[in-house]
């Protein structure tokens, strides 16, 4: 079989999925990420359908590359789709899981990986940093809708907000672990580089850069003369545009490029929050994101098939997988929102929904390309186990929880489908 033309035929099946199963898989107890993984099980079984090797120890950079593109994509739409202007009181919920939750789920893990699997201190750190955030890339089904659709209650927005940030927030700690892989010895001359450059610097330039950049565009975008606004042109193609040249000026710069992706999307909504045009940078960059997730994690499920890395699966391991996922991140979430003011059933979901997923593979490629890791294909096969589990267990939960949610509002959950399906006219821009 000609191997060029069964890898246009497995893409266009693909494609086609991307675009069709999100629908139909509204009303039933699964998610997209299940059925891709499964996918990529199945394909890498097949005789008739060989896929390139997707192990991403064979190919760290292709990996690192890959995950970061499909990361800034969806960290642009996550910051297009949220309704509520940033401030102190209105986003309260957001500063306390990061604040509060996403560090003591980093020193929990890596206290895991340090007790449970013998890691030193650099890889149990690298372990807790790569897996605290929580992914915005698999979460897409527990965030808020499109731009002013109204699908944006409390539990929604926590998790959009915080899986746009910490994924920014938690480079320090990465970075961190990379100091301590790459000294020749034990000691802490490495504390005061981190603190000043990876703590400070990176994150003030990744802020600043990311406001900047929203202006400037959110200019161009609206308030030029009208007949040259991009906005006019109503093609969301800009917004890969917008987050291509947000990332690339701030990592120019040695900034975190994720932090500014996320805060040049929230700018941009604030130069001009009403225009419909939002929706169509919204719309395509998901679309977009949904491709790229799909083909990933078609790769991730022949991986998996592979086998290599679940061989190196133990009761250690297991064990590691299983408290991160069902202890450390609800108790993490929880003690976060403590005062919160929020409803039990409110917090234990916000606790609970903490996706693992693409980023926590793109923080280990990284790392890995960056400094000797000690047992390093045990991090990734505990990684990997982890957001196996994370996908099937909240790809599971998440319809049914969610559509409670919606009941709990008085809200249809089949409302935005409705409306797209019966059309509409768009504002002005």
């Amino acid at each position: 079989m000609n191997s060029y033309i069964a890898t246009l035929f497995i893409l266009g099946v693909i494609i086609l999925l991307t675009a069709w199963l999100p629908l139909a898989l509204r009303r039933l107890p699964l998610s997209l990420p299940i059925c891709c993984i499964a996918i990529g099980v199945v394909l890498s079984w097949s005789p008739f359908t060989p896929l390139p090797q997707s192990n991403p120890l064979e190919n760290i950079v292709l990996a690192e590359r890959l995950t970061e593109f499909v990361v800034i994509v969806a960290l642009m739409g996550a910051g297009l789709k949220i309704d509520r202007p940033p401030g102190w009181r209105s986003w309260a919920i957001t500063w306390r899981l990061l604040g509060v939750a996403m560090p003591l789920s980093i020193a929990l893990i890596a206290l895991l990986g340090w007790s449970v699997l013998g890691f030193g201190v650099a890889s149990a750190l690298l372990l807790g940093a790569a897996l605290a955030p929580t992914d915005p890339v698999l979460a897409a089904d527990v965030q808020v809708g499109p731009p002013q659709t109204g699908e944006e209650d409390d539990i929604r927005f926590a998790l959009t907000s915080e899986a746009g940030l910490n994924d920014g927030l938690s480079f320090p700690f990465v970075m961190a672990a990379i100091a301590i892989a790459s000294q020749a010895g034990p000691g802490t001359g490495w504390l005061s580089h981190w603190l000043a450059v990876d703590v400070f610097w990176r994150l003030t330039a990744g802020v600043a850069m990311g406001w900047l950049s929203g202006q400037i565009l959110g200019y161009l975008t609206f308030k030029v003369p009208k007949a040259g606004r991009i906005a006019r042109t109503g093609d969301g193609l800009a917004a890969l545009g917008f987050t291509c040249l947000s990332y690339g000026a701030t990592e120019l710069i040695h900034g975190y490029g994720f932090v500014a992706v996320f805060v040049t999307a929230l700018t941009l909504r604030n130069v001009e929050r009403h225009s419909s045009y939002h929706g169509d940078l919204h719309d395509f960059g998901e679309q977009i994101e949904r491709l790229l997730m799909m083909l990933l994690l078609v790769c991730f499920g022949s991986t998996l098939a592979e086998g290599s890395l679940l061989s190196l699966v133990d009761w250690r391991v297991a064990i590691v997988a299983g408290l991160t996922l069902i202890v450390v991140r609800p108790l993490a979430g929880w003690v976060s929102l403590i005062g919160s003011g929020h409803r039990s059933a409110e917090k234990l979901i916000v606790s609970i929904f903490g996706i693992r997923g693409l980023g926590s593979i793109y923080y280990l490629a990284y790392a890995s390309g960056k400094a000797p890791f000690e047992r390093l294909e045990v991090i990734w096969a505990t990684v990997f186990l982890i957001i196996l589990i994370s996908v099937v267990v909240h790809g599971v939960a998440v319809t049914p929880v969610m559509r409670w949610i919606d009941s709990e509002r008085g809200v249809d959950a089949m409302r935005p489908i409705k409306a797209r399906e019966g059309g509409g006219e768009r504002v002005s821009r």
